[in-house]
C-alpha cells in the first residue's frame, strides 16, 4: 500500500545508521515490526502473576506416553 508520511528526517537518518537497514522503506518496515513486537511483549509481562495454577497439575506426568 502507497502512503505518504511526513517523517521527520533526523529520526529516519538515525534509524538507518543504527538499524542497518539498506532504504528507508525497510527501515520503516522494521521499525514497525519491533514496535509491534514490544508491545505484545508488554501485555505477556503484564499477564504474569495474574493467571492461577492448579497446585495438583502433574505436568511431569502429561509428558508420558499413554
Amino acid at each position: 500500500m502507497a502512503t505518504n508520511l511526513d517523517i521527520d528526517p533526523d529520526l529516519l537518518e538515525r534509524a538507518l545508521a543504527v538499524g542497518g537497514e539498506r532504504t528507508k522503506k525497510a527501515t520503516v518496515t522494521r521499525a514497525l515490526q519491533e514496535f509491534i513486537a514490544r508491545r505484545e511483549q508488554k501485555r505477556l509481562i503484564e499477564l504474569f502473576g495474574s493467571l492461577e495454577w492448579d497446585p495438583d497439575y502433574d505436568y511431569k506426568g502429561e509428558r508420558q506416553r499413554r
